[in-house]
């Protein structure tokens, strides 16, 4: 089926089609799902790079960009189940120097939903500042809200990572990267990292730019006054580190020195395999392990921010709860209870507590409008289960 390789059970072979209808001869890509901890759909096709010597396989791990923030709200759950961090405790009990600049009220629901007005630095950051872990934190630690904390929220693109996982850091001893490899990676014999090793690192899918990124988005671009532009551009760069455009061959996320380092914002690494199996231990016992119970869960999807951001754009808006993407019209998942995060270019996973999946659709043909990869195979995957 137009060289799709892997493995699918008989009745999901409507998804494996719509798998199929997204394939491009310029990139590859993955999808996995498991159903009650069970694989169910295990395929991919194409290319890991531009190059079509280069084939996806198997093995092939992606960067998945913020769907990294899924898995570190994956890491405060459990720490939360473990009665070692709360919610709805000040910052500041867990990381002291975070209260400067009158940033002492910021619980840790607020900084996990983008609401803690710390979604850009002022001063340029570059590259080698933003891979230096005690660096940034120390700058986000010492910064100034840029809009009253609580009051809106603003989606911190790339500090969210440091943020969190400097929390995570706080409670656990250890850095993120380690700690996703204890807890989630390890137990589940999960491809995945945020940090890849060196030695994994030449597998790593190459970004490829989509079509959509050579052309103007359909009704143009929203107007945007200066100053907010101005910000949004460096949620994304924070200056100087990141290029604006999020396709740059070996720089930005392409770049191998980004994959090996903990950018916890954006910068995880996995294989759709490994992905669904994570997301699937979230809501179902995997491969022997539950990572999350009901309750943690039920607390972390409820609303926290939806509608309009501080920096107006057009909608429809996604919406999270602490740390997790939830469904909304801009991302509506599987159904009701889904939770999980996309991720630039194409990017699509979470679980669905209500059917029991873990779903992972990675990419790296990069798109960044006009996009209906990952939510087509969802709605297959939906036609299919309603039937079951």
């Amino acid at each position: 089926m137009n060289n799709i390789e892997g493995i699918a059970e008989p009745e999901f072979e409507p998804v494996v089609r719509a798998f199929a209808a997204t394939a491009n001869e310029r990139g590859g890509a993955a999808l996995s799902i498991r159903v009650d901890g069970r694989t169910v759909v295990d395929v991919w096709h194409g290319n890991a790079a531009e190059d079509p010597a280069l084939a996806w396989t198997e093995a092939t791990p992606a960067v998945i960009f913020s769907g990294t923030k899924g898995l570190v709200a994956v890491l405060v759950a459990r720490l939360v189940e473990a009665g070692a961090l709360e919610l709805d405790a000040p910052v500041m009990r867990y990381w002291p120097e975070f209260a400067a600049a009158g940033k002492g009220r910021i619980t840790v629901r607020e900084l996990m939903s983008h609401r803690a007005g710390l979604a850009a630095l002022r001063e340029d950051v570059d590259l080698d500042t933003a891979l230096d872990w005690s660096s940034m934190v120390e700058r986000l630690a010492a910064e100034e809200p840029l809009w009253e904390p609580g009051s809106a929220y603003g989606y911190h693109a790339l500090t969210y990572g440091w943020l969190v996982g400097e929390l995570v850091r706080r409670v656990t001893g250890v850095g993120v990267g380690q700690f996703f490899q204890e807890e989630v990676a390890t137990p589940l014999a999960a491809d995945a990292w945020i940090g890849i090793p060196a030695a994994r690192q030449p597998q790593v899918a190459r970004l490829v730019r989509g079509r959509s990124m050579e052309v103007p988005p359909p009704g143009g671009m929203p107007a945007l006054d200066e100053e907010e532009a101005r910000w949004m551009g460096r949620t994304m760069t924070l200056g100087a580190a990141f290029p604006a455009d999020l396709v740059v061959p070996g720089a930005g996320f392409d770049d191998p020195r980004v994959h090996m380092a903990e950018v916890p914002g954006a910068g995880g690494i996995g294989t759709a395999r490994a992905l669904a199996t994570i997301w699937s231990s979230t809501v179902r016992p995997t491969d022997g392990v539950r990572l999350l119970g009901d309750e943690i869960v039920t607390d972390m999807v409820r609303v926290q921010s939806e509608g309009e951001p501080v920096w107006w754009l057009p909608g429809p808006y996604p919406r999270w709860g602490a740390g997790f993407m939830i469904p909304s019209e801009r991302r509506p998942f599987l159904s009701a209870s889904s939770f999980g995060h996309d991720g630039a270019g194409g990017q699509v996973t979470f679980a669905d507590q209500r059917h029991g999946v873990g779903f992972a659709y990675v990419t790296n043909l990069i798109e960044l409008h006009s996009d209906d990869r990952g939510d087509s195979i969802v709605r297959a995957l939906g036609d299919v289960l309603k039937g079951t």
